[in-house]
């Protein structure tokens, strides 16, 4: 009898344990759901599986690539079933916050991994102060000038304020006349408020004062727009910034026939002969303030693990390895984006030709990162955690396409916003 209980306390230890860890044979498992950016994102992650899993033998770790058209559907079936994975790769998570279904960053975040990322991309994922995601990639968006034009219409250099825009525009028109648009502009219903975020923010103004509160008709949004209006009361735009949307846009840059345009990092196309380069957003203010763009990772609780700490340690070690610097640097050329921290953005600047470009031959370019990499700690955000900011999105929208059309002063456009927004 004394055997049989023995063996029967020693199954249930073994059992207890597989259970505390997550997993089978004692190992904690974790369960990551990644969105697939390109064609070859399965197989990067899957290496980083292999590798992981080596360095972390008591971590099973099952990684998932879904395509950005079904995961936000997936994600949403998973948590009605309450089968939500531990880690997310996702655009936004206010939601999820709001819910209460997320861990806060601090919880899991090792000092070494929070030390290297951007402090903007950091910030960029707080609410009331506590942050609750990491920034998996970066993107921003800057200006794209064709030197050979603005050489040749006598401008030497990138403008660098709004005057010297005007200045540049002027000088365009001048030389080609027609056949040549200075300045494109997208007012339209699919991103006008980048466009409201690339102009207000460098007149010193933008959505939020110094408190957090909505700002919308700072005396600054007010000349921002005003400006929008003389770019386009002057005949510098593109015939129809209140439809156009960037990609034409981003085309007519491409084939030469745009001279200026503020846009993404990737807008000019691979085949595209056009002599350009890229640089910080004309400004006022003395610092150009780029709009920048990342998705995140964020991680899921869990209240039936048992052994919370060695779940959290082993996020801690999914992280620590993630954020590697030169593995995340791979990662980072292979799907063609920027790194959101420091020591990623210093690395790339000089070993970019190290790494290989996802499905290809083809290596990084240093020059293009350290180029894009430099813009970044001077990036602001959409003030997306706030509960407003769709109808915010839609608002500045509607007062650039009210206001250029002449049908409403800018001051009163943006009071009328301001009321409505926060009353």
């Amino acid at each position: 009898m004394k055997k049989v209980l023995a063996a029967l306390l020693a199954m249930v230890m073994v059992l207890s344990l597989a259970a505390c860890g997550g997993g089978g044979g004692g190992k904690t498992t974790l369960n990551v759901i990644i969105s697939q950016y390109g064609n070859y994102t399965q197989e990067w992650w899957t290496q980083f599986e292999k590798d992981f899993e080596e360095a972390n033998k008591n971590v099973d770790l099952n990684i998932e690539i879904v395509s950005w058209n079904d995961i936000y559907s997936v994600v949403s079936t998973r948590i009605q079933s309450k089968q939500q994975p531990d880690i997310l790769n996702i655009s936004g998570f206010a939601d999820y916050v709001n819910d209460d279904l997320l861990m806060k960053a601090e919880d899991y975040t090792s000092d070494a991994v929070k030390a290297k990322i951007i402090p903007s991309f950091w910030e960029s994922n707080a609410i009331d102060g506590t942050v609750w995601a990491l920034p998996i990639l970066a993107s921003c968006r800057s200006l794209f000038c064709n030197m050979d034009l603005l050489n040749e219409a006598g401008v030497s250099a990138p403008p660098a304020t709004w005057d010297e825009v005007l200045t540049a525009c002027q000088a365009v028109k001048d030389k080609f006349g027609d056949s040549i648009v200075p300045w494109g502009l997208d007012i339209s219903t699919d991103e006008g408020q980048a466009a409201f975020s690339y102009y207000s923010w460098n007149f010193g103004g933008g959505y939020l004062d110094a408190s957090g509160n909505w700002a919308l008709n700072s005396d600054a949004n007010v000349k921002a727009v005003e400006y929008i209006k003389t770019l386009i009361d002057s005949g510098y735009c593109n015939s129809a910034p209140y439809t156009d949307t960037r990609y034409p846009l981003q085309d007519a840059f491409s084939a030469g026939t745009l001279a200026m345009m503020i846009g993404p990092m990737n807008m000019v196309s691979a085949d595209s002969t056009v002599n350009y380069q890229s640089v910080g957003i004309p400004t006022n203010t003395g610092t150009s303030t780029g709009l920048g763009v990342c998705d995140q990772l964020m991680v899921f609780k869990n209240d039936a693990v048992k052994d919370q700490d060695a779940r959290t340690k082993a996020i801690s070690a999914f992280f620590d390895f993630f954020y590697d610097c030169e593995r995340y640097s791979d990662y980072m050329v292979y799907e063609g984006f920027l790194p959101a921290t420091s020591d990623s953005s210093d690395y790339l600047a000089s070993n970019a030709e190290k790494h290989k470009v996802g499905g290809s031959d083809a290596t990084g370019n240093s020059e293009y990162f350290k180029t894009f990499c430099a813009q970044l700690p001077n990036c602001q955000f959409y003030p997306m955690s706030k509960s407003e900011w769709m109808d915010v999105r839609n608002g500045v929208i509607e007062v650039e396409q009210q206001v250029c059309q002449g049908s409403i002063s800018a001051k009163d456009a943006l009071d009328n916003l301001q009321k409505t927004i926060a009353g």
